[in-house]
Order: structure tokens, then C-alpha cells, then sequence
């Protein structure tokens, strides 16, 4: 026998094997996604780590006046962001969606800082000419592109990637908004910034009050349940994942009222 054929034929078949097993393996969420980090290109989220430990509590309260001082770092970090949008061709999906939380909360603190004081985010719109709500106003641009709070959230983030805890991170700067996390979000430890979060979420008295035959949840699982229904779940059993106290099948589901009172420390 040919040894020359032989051999080439074990490796076209080891190669064949590698690929059926790579292909069958699947991810169970964005974050899990096993793609190998990529470097070129990839924005450096320390600048805004550091602002997040600073002016930032364990609650998510924001001490304001800081990130005021401390401007120029934010300008810093920003300026980086809009520098390098995401390149699909070669950042992993953690990677673009860590970039995404990042950019659409380092830019809300930037348009809350622009306007300082205000008692809530949407006093801000007010005056401003054809702009309805402060997730209207044009005044991110990122790779040549001109975006609003809005285009981040529902054009690019709830559009490109199949994870509903997004719900748990983009935080509009509101009391009844989801904490802001005291950390940057970070590609390699995404998927546990993501639990974490939404445990966080459903164990806050102030967002969510679960009890055994009944439950007052946050409204996000009001205006955004088409997300979750991918996950073939019914509310009740979504939020006993996180919650520590956990409803029956049956409990009777009521929505609180959302506050937009600034998410400001006192």
C-alpha cells in the first residue's frame, strides 16, 4: 500500500471527526459563547472599571458630582469606545456585547453628568427641539455613526443578541432601574456578571416583592416578557431561578410601579 496515501487519508479523516464535534456543540447563551478573545481592535474597559469602583455603591447609586470631576477620565474612556466599534469579523460575542453594556451606561452617565442637577432622566429631553425622550437625543457617535440611547438598546442590543438579561444591565439611571454594577462588564466573566445581576434584581425589595402565593415584579418582565418567551418559561418560574423566596406555579403576578427618580447617592 501507497504509506503516503495512507497517511493522507488518517488526516483528512482525524480533520473530518474535528469538525463534526466542533460543530455539535452548542452554547446555551451569548455569554457562554466559546469564541477565543480576540486583541486587535478591542476596547480597554479599565478607565470606566475605576470610575465604577469610585462613584458607584454596592446599591448602584451614583455619586454624580465625582464622575463631574472626574470627566476627563470618562471623556478618556469614551473617546475609546467611539474609536473602536465592535468588529464582528473577529471579537467574540461576549466581547461585543461587554463593549455594548459598557458604551450604553458610560454614555448615560455622560448625558446625566451634561445636564447635572436633574431630579430624573427624562427632565432632560425637555426643550430640546423634535426630541421627544432622552433616549432620543443623537449625541453618541461611534465608528463614523451617529446613535441614541435608543439605537444601543433596541436597535443593536436587543436585536443582535438572544439574551434577556440585557434587561438586568442597561441601566437608565432611574431608582427603579436595575443596579448599576460597581465593575465594568467583562467579556470572560460575562455569563456570571449576567446571573448575578438578575439575582440581584429579583432579591431587591425595592424592584421585586416574591412571596409564596403571590408577587410584585418589576416591570421589565411587563415591556420587555416578548424577550424572555424564547426560554419557554412562565414568569413565576423565571423568577424563582433568582429569587431566594420562590412563588407557586399559580401565584397571582402584579407589576410595580416604576420610579424615575435620579439613581443618585444622597
Amino acid at each position: 500500500m501507497n504509506i503516503g496515501f495512507l497517511v493522507l487519508t488518517l488526516s483528512l479523516g482525524l480533520a473530518s471527526c474535528t469538525t463534526v464535534e466542533t460543530s455539535a456543540k452548542e452554547t446555551t447563551s451569548v455569554a457562554e459563547a466559546s469564541v477565543a478573545p480576540s486583541k486587535i481592535g478591542l476596547v480597554d474597559h479599565a478607565k470606566w472599571d475605576a470610575l465604577l469602583k469610585k462613584h458607584v455603591n454596592d446599591k448602584g447609586m451614583v455619586n454624580y458630582k465625582g464622575m463631574i470631576k472626574d470627566s476627563l477620565q470618562l471623556n478618556a474612556y469614551l473617546k475609546q469606545v467611539e474609536s473602536n466599534p465592535p468588529d464582528k469579523s473577529t471579537w467574540s460575542k461576549p466581547e461585543q456585547l461587554a463593549y455594548w453594556i459598557n458604551a450604553y451606561n458610560a454614555f448615560t452617565v455622560r448625558l446625566i453628568i451634561r445636564n447635572y442637577p436633574v431630579k430624573s432622566i427624562k427632565d432632560i429631553a425637555g426643550g430640546i427641539p423634535f426630541v421627544n425622550t432622552p433616549w432620543d437625543i443623537k449625541f453618541i457617535k461611534i465608528g463614523g455613526e451617529t446613535h441614541d440611547l435608543n439605537n444601543i438598546e433596541h436597535g443593536i442590543v436587543r436585536k443582535e443578541f438572544n439574551e434577556p438579561r440585557i434587561h438586568f444591565v442597561l441601566v437608565c439611571a432611574a431608582v427603579s432601574c436595575p443596579r448599576l454594577r460597581n465593575e465594568a462588564y467583562d467579556a470572560k466573566r460575562l455569563e456570571e456578571q449576567l446571573d448575578d445581576q438578575a439575582r440581584v434584581t429579583f432579591n431587591d425589595p425595592s424592584k421585586n416583592k416574591v412571596e409564596k402565593d403571590k408577587a410584585q415584579i418589576t416591570k421589565l418582565l411587563d415591556w420587555y416578557w416578548g424577550d424572555f418567551k424564547g426560554l419557554k418559561m412562565t414568569r413565576q418560574e423565571y423568577v424563582n431561578q433568582y429569587s431566594v423566596v420562590k412563588m407557586n406555579a399559580n401565584a397571582e403576578i402584579t407589576f410595580m410601579d416604576y420610579f424615575w427618580e435620579l439613581n443618585e447617592q444622597k
